[in-house]
């Protein structure tokens, strides 16, 4: 009786091990530890049974190798290699072409390397305030002489006031603060990514401000001062955004309250010229390294005009309207000397303004109210080249308006086109 119990035991041991080798242990992992313990032990054929999780790795390379190729008949590291020397102009287009393409382009690896083999290009980027009191904002391709379209700017600064705008790991653009036609003054930050062509949300400032100054120093932002909305309208106070911690966390506060018109950082330290609460000239200076303000009234300071830019350890500014001529400071000595003059003399029209001075390729770049360029080589004060810019916008502002020829001839005589001007520019490297 015994044994016909134990036979039976065995049959049924023999049935479950044949159809189903998984109800034999759960802690066995493989097909071949099943048949350690029951011979003749068979894959299961079940279709709610999930594969082995190790496998998906497996599986994820087995799709990488069956993928078409980045380039047909090239391994990917050699079409990427074709690919980052393709011009910056028509990475849009290049999107267009599959999906692969697109992920590529929208990476920060493919970035990378061209900047590491010397192919990032750099954009002028340049914001403006129309007579409609506007904001739009198009960048300028030094290479192939073309202004493009960009994407509109968030809706809070479409007609935003007092607000700023910086560079961080050279392709970030912020804009932050200012005062908005419905908000007020804003704590918001916003940046643009040039890689992916979008505007994307940054932690908002710990205190609202607008007409504020700011810098970059070691790839941080700072702001101070300026005015915000109530009972204390100038402000003492200062913060500073590290990208690497995404975060703003304050800083020490300006000895006295100050709405700057002028700023510019030298020799690690950041100089800052404005108005305080009585209308009066005050200026201080902030040094990062002891997170310190210090009042100061040099001759640097003194001298400081704008627009200002601190180039390869030293620091220029415009020395006339038009910046035909340019100044620079001798640290040594103490004094602003006479650096260039172009005699190219513009004229006094608030259209040839000098409205910012911005590094490019190496060169100083001088962006005036009419768009117009002019690079100059600080090695060769003499050698001056402009570039034709101010005729582009106009042809290419005009294909944007869609504008009858009557109009355009019209605009021009009376002259309403200068009443546009631009609030800010930068320059960022893709």
């Amino acid at each position: 009786m015994n044994k016909s119990i134990l036979y039976d035991w065995s049959m049924c041991l023999q049935v479950e091990s044949v159809s189903c080798y998984c109800r034999v242990d759960g802690g066995l992992k493989t097909v071949v530890n099943a048949r350690k313990f029951v011979p003749g032990a068979r894959l299961c054929m079940q279709p709610d049974v999930k594969p082995n999780k190790r496998k998906s790795r497996t599986s994820r390379k087995e799709r990488c190798r069956t993928q078409a190729p980045l380039l047909p008949g090239l391994p990917d590291d050699l079409a990427i290699s074709c690919l980052m020397r393709v011009p910056r102009v028509e990475h849009p287009n290049l999107r267009l072409v599959c999906k692969r393409w697109s992920r590529l382009l929208s990476g920060n690896y493919y970035y990378t390397l061209r900047k590491k083999f010397g192919m990032a290009e750099e954009w002028v980027y340049v914001f403006k305030r129309d007579r409609d009191q506007k904001i739009s904002w198009h960048a300028f391709d030094p290479v192939h002489q073309l202004w493009k379209s960009l994407p509109p700017v968030p809706p809070e600064y479409s007609e935003a006031v007092g607000f700023g705008c910086a560079v961080l790991s050279g392709c970030y653009l912020y804009l932050f603060g200012g005062k908005g036609s419905v908000r007020g003054s804003m704590r918001r930050v916003v940046f643009y990514n040039t890689r992916t062509n979008k505007w994307h949300r940054a932690p908002d400032m710990l205190r609202k401000r607008h007409f504020f100054g700011s810098c970059v120093i070691t790839n941080c932002l700072y702001v101070a001062g300026g005015e915000c909305e109530g009972i204390q309208r100038t402000l003492r106070s200062a913060e500073v955004y590290n990208p690497n911690r995404n975060r703003w966390s304050c800083i020490t506060e300006m000895s006295i309250g100050m709405v700057p018109f002028i700023g510019v950082v030298y020799d690690g330290k950041w100089f800052l010229k404005g108005f305080d609460s009585h209308r009066q000239i005050v200026s201080e200076v902030y040094l990062p390294t002891s997170n310190m303000w210090s009042t100061t009234g040099n001759e640097l300071v003194a001298g400081l005009r704008n627009p200002s830019i601190s180039f390869n350890g030293r620091l220029y500014s415009v020395d006339c309207r038009d910046a035909c001529k340019l100044r620079v400071y001798d640290g040594d000595k103490g004094l602003w000397t006479r650096f260039m003059d172009s005699r190219r003399h513009l004229g006094s029209s608030r259209s040839f303004e000098a409205v910012a001075l911005v590094s490019l390729d190496g060169k100083i770049c001088v962006i005036r109210n009419n768009m117009g360029i002019t690079l100059v080589d600080v090695c060769d004060p003499t050698t001056v080249i402009e570039i034709d810019s101010a005729r582009m916008w106009e042809t290419f502002a005009r294909k944007g308006q869609h504008r009858s020829f009557m109009a355009n001839l019209w605009s021009t005589i009376v002259g309403r086109h200068l009443k546009t001007h631009i609030i800010h520019c930068q320059v960022l490297q893709v």
